[in-house]
């Protein structure tokens, strides 16, 4: 798993302190209509999956809340055929990685999921939601950072460079149909352990 330490820090605690606004799990629809301009104008292809990231709690309440998501997504698994799965990395961070065709279902099953634990009060629980593109160049990234309310773009290049000029090319192409994120210190890297795999993997 790629995710460092640091993302407490700028995922969790101090950017809960900086938020600009308040997360709304509406901003994920957004990616409705993004994977449209990623393919139309960048030549960009959703890779079939979509993770929201969660930091778990020891508590009675919140694993009821989690078996509560489960039961969302498997009654969306029986009605789009959207797969998922849940499992936790090395950092104690929790995914529920979900898997489909149609990059609107991925859309809709991440935003129930979402949606459910701030319904369950547990919103605050919630790091980001990550959505995968590729083409012949390799993956990148739109990130949803809950605690910051905005997206980011994140375009890995190997397992420790990131791929700045890509990033600033969706920053510009996407503005105004995402609510991105200003403060490029926010741009956080997930990286993927291997060249090529997702920062979920």
């Amino acid at each position: 798993m790629g995710i460092f330490d640091t993302i407490r820090a700028v995922l969790g605690t101090s950017a809960e302190t900086d938020a600009t606004r308040e997360a709304d799990p509406e901003d994920l629809f957004g990616m409705s209509t993004a994977y449209m301009t990623m393919e139309a104008d960048l030549r960009y292809d959703h890779c079939g999956e979509a993770a929201l990231c969660f930091s778990g709690m020891d508590s009675t309440r919140f694993d009821e809340a989690v078996e509560t998501v489960e039961a969302i997504l498997e009654a969306g698994e029986i009605d789009t055929g959207t797969g998922f799965h849940r499992y936790e990395d090395d950092h104690g961070y929790q995914w529920f990685v979900l898997e489909d065709d149609d990059p609107e279902d991925l859309v809709t099953s991440v935003h129930f999921a979402a949606d459910q634990f701030i319904e369950e009060g547990f919103g605050s629980r919630l790091l980001a939601a990550v959505f995968g593109f590729e083409n012949d160049d390799g993956p990148v990234y739109w990130i949803y950072s809950f605690r910051r309310g905005a997206y980011y773009p994140f375009a890995p290049r190997g397992t420790n460079d990131r791929n700045q000029r890509v990033e600033f090319k969706l920053q510009s192409v996407l503005d105004g149909e995402l609510g991105l994120e200003d403060d490029e210190s926010y741009w956080y890297p997930l990286w993927p352990d291997a060249p090529g795999s997702h920062p979920w993997e």
